[in-house]
């Protein structure tokens, strides 16, 4: 009976798996064609052939769900990894110099841009509505974004140094307002720059703004 159960509960856990799976890729399609504030759960429910009840249990509520679109996207589909036992970001910590620190960074800061920008851009705009979702979204991402810049800054500090005058404080400051999604959809979408071209911008502005 006992290897009944653990078989048992095995493929539960792998239904529930799929099952998730299926409803945030409905929802990122949605959230992507009609905005947050078009997509209702009861239209996720209707894409992923489950219940609004099923999504409730796999996921929660719709704020809950874009957070989870937002989550997978910023990881890539097919890596379940988590980022900081990446082989991108182990190189970057590990990295002999501080230009090629930053060189690890910020072409994870590109991937990252690529992957979530249509999303974020879309959530930026929309929470100017004053939707309370939407602007608890951005909340939590920025914050997200400035403890990362933040630890990376306290790297640079302590193994390679910054340039003088520069606090550490101040250059997560830096690298944050420099990695702003708003910043990158300017470049990229608004005046046409190519991811490429993008990447190496940013590492000329971080490494003339942070290195002697």
């Amino acid at each position: 009976m006992t290897g009944k159960r653990r078989y048992s509960t095995a493929l539960r856990t792998q239904q529930t798996a799929l099952t998730r799976a299926r409803v945030l890729e409905s929802a990122r399609t949605l959230f992507l064609e009609h905005g947050y504030l078009g997509t209702t759960i009861t239209g996720i429910s209707q894409a992923a052939q489950v219940s609004v009840q099923t999504i409730y249990n796999t996921v929660g509520t719709k704020p809950a769900v874009f957070k989870a679109v937002y989550d997978t996207m910023l990881a890539g589909d097919d890596d379940p990894i988590p980022m900081i036992d990446r082989p991108q970001f182990q190189a970057m910590l590990a990295a002999e110099t501080a230009t090629e620190c930053l060189a690890h960074y910020t072409a994870i800061a590109r991937t990252i841009a690529h992957r979530v920008l249509p999303l974020v851009s879309m959530a930026l705009a929309q929470s100017a509505t004053g939707d309370p979702d939407l602007r608890d979204f951005t909340d939590t991402t920025e914050n997200e974004r400035n403890f990362g810049a933040t630890n990376l800054a306290n790297h640079l500090h302590r193994r390679f140094g910054l340039r003088p005058g520069l606090s550490p404080a101040d250059a997560a400051d830096t690298l944050w307002a420099l990695t702003a999604p708003e910043l990158a959809d300017r470049l990229v979408n608004r005046r046409g720059w190519s991811w490429d071209k993008y990447q190496n911008w940013l590492y000329t502005a971080t490494t003339e703004s942070l290195l002697a």
